[in-house]
């Protein structure tokens, strides 16, 4: 069985999709921070697309690993030319596997720094755009303030230093960019945060002007952060997925990559730079993002978080067990109903009836193999993203909330340990210890008192009494007794 790379694509089986461009002629003009499975199955793949489309031969993608983690990701990339298969299960079985080469270059920022940083300052790069995660702009949920005590900030900031950080690796490239007279790249993010590229501005501009002040002016003005909306649900890739695509298309590929079908990408048309022709291969441009990205984030992925911690008290592992489940699908459907939707603008060409249906539809797909724990990993910074604005928008307008507020009541249940019969149920998160001891606290508000995720939330009395019956009930009654009260518009007891 062949191994995947440059030597054998020719001799993969006709029902793999191979890149039918020369990679050879290809060039960068996408610097990709952080390469996981989601840029991997998306902003790659669309790249992959024009390029197999015969354009954009100057836009190919230098992917760059940003942490010391990253380095199992940089030995695959080496050994498999950059090449790899991206396998899209749909709900009938049927399993689509194409070969991306879009991704012409690896890097790893810890070994060689002043490689990644001179491949952003090349005339070539027009555009860097980042997958870091909800965390990874170093701000403070609550306030949105960046965090200038950070130890590696700071560590960056010290005169000479090597940067390691995407704020230091970037700001050394516009640094290096604005001495030779090249106009500044385009900074993408493509993680789901509402504002995102608002929020990138903010963060990179800080970092700058705490290197110095004249430079974070000029970052602010002068460096495109467009803002966009991303989409495809995109599971961590198991020795199930390797040895599945070793059977099914005798394929060797040490990182696959595995996704739904669906996939949209809306992207705020500002590229002063220049920009590979995106809208020929189904990527929205437009002059605001914020009404696309709002159904997004508060439909899809508050509706993870929705199914993601109750589901799991309630002994289910994956996303579709959860979203098949009678009870927690009339449960997530209130959620989206009742909830999420009223806090939406009309927002040009999206039937939001429709949307919430194939939205449940994706969820149940048996073959995407989803979990729920995937979903409630970070929920410190999914959660104040993702769900809190509708529970703050809802309590302002005098609505429903007794949904949202299970979700938090369910999140802290969980931080206990123990799901329903007793297993342990781990919470990985980066403010695991604090939360973890809010859980254990006698004062069954204390979790809600984490001021730096949920603000002043637990002083508002409607969300506090909703909180505490909740929890009670999680604890004393079950997640289902419980669910089954919210579903059926019963107080919980």
């Amino acid at each position: 069985m062949p191994r995947l790379d440059a030597t054998t694509l020719p001799t993969l089986s006709p029902s793999v999709w191979t890149p039918r461009y020369d990679r050879s002629a290809v060039g960068v003009g996408i610097v990709h921070l952080g390469v996981g499975g989601f840029h991997r199955s998306h902003e790659a793949m669309y790249v992959d697309r024009l390029l197999e489309s015969g354009q954009a031969q100057d836009w190919g993608i230098c992917g760059v690993g940003v942490l010391p983690s990253d380095r199992r990701m940089a030995e695959v990339k080496a050994a498999q030319d950059c090449l790899y298969t991206l396998v899209v299960k749909h709900a009938d079985g049927f399993l689509d596997a194409r070969v991306v080469g879009s991704v012409v270059e690896y890097l790893l920022a810890p070994d060689d720094p002043e490689a990644v940083v001179e491949k952003m300052a090349a005339p070539g790069t027009r555009v860097v755009s980042l997958t870091v995660t909800e965390g990874g702009y170093n701000t403070s949920p609550d306030t949105g303030a960046f965090d200038t005590a950070a130890p590696d900030v700071v560590a960056d900031l010290q005169p000479g230093a090597l940067p390691r950080t995407t704020f230091g690796l970037v700001t050394e490239a516009l640094v290096r960019r604005r001495e030779r007279g090249l106009a500044p790249f385009a900074v993408v993010s493509c993680d789901n945060i509402p504002g995102n590229g608002h929020l990138a501005r903010a963060a990179f501009g800080a970092f700058a002007a705490l290197r110095d002040p004249e430079l974070g002016e000029w970052v602010a003005a002068e460096v495109s952060f467009p803002n966009s909306m991303v989409d495809r649900i995109t599971p961590v890739t198991t020795d199930d997925d390797r040895a599945d695509l070793a059977r099914r298309f005798a394929v060797e590929d040490a990182w696959p990559v595995v996704c739904e079908p669906y996939t949209q990408w809306v992207l705020e048309d500002a590229f002063p730079g220049g920009r590979p022709p995106l809208e020929d291969v189904g990527v929205q441009l437009v002059d605001d993002v914020a009404p696309y990205e709002l159904v997004k984030l508060r439909l899809l992925n508050a509706g993870h978080q929705v199914l993601g911690h109750l589901g799991r008290l309630a002994g289910h592992t994956y996303v579709h067990e959860a979203s098949q489940d009678p009870l927690f699908r009339e449960f997530l459907l209130g959620y989206l109903d009742e909830e999420a939707t009223p806090t939406l603008p009309p927002v040009p060409g999206i039937d939001l009836r429709r949307y919430k249906a194939d939205l449940v539809g994706r969820f149940a797909n048996p073959a995407v193999r989803d979990t729920l724990a995937r979903l409630c990993e970070n929920a410190s910074d999914r959660i104040p993203q993702f769900l809190l604005p509708v529970l703050r928008a809802d309590l302002a307008a005098g609505r429903e909330i007794r949904r949202s507020v299970a979700v938090l009541a369910g999140w802290a249940r969980t931080a206990e340990g123990t799901d329903d019969t007793g297993r342990p149920v781990e919470l990985s998160d980066p403010r695991r210890e604090a939360l973890l001891a809010r859980a254990r606290d006698a004062d069954p508000l204390a979790f809600l008192r984490e001021r730096d995720v949920f603000g002043d939330l637990a002083e508002d009395p409607r969300v506090a009494t909703a909180f505490t019956e909740t929890l009670t009930s999680l604890r004393l009654r079950g997640t289902r007794a419980t669910v089954e009260d919210l579903v059926r518009g019963r107080r919980v007891r």
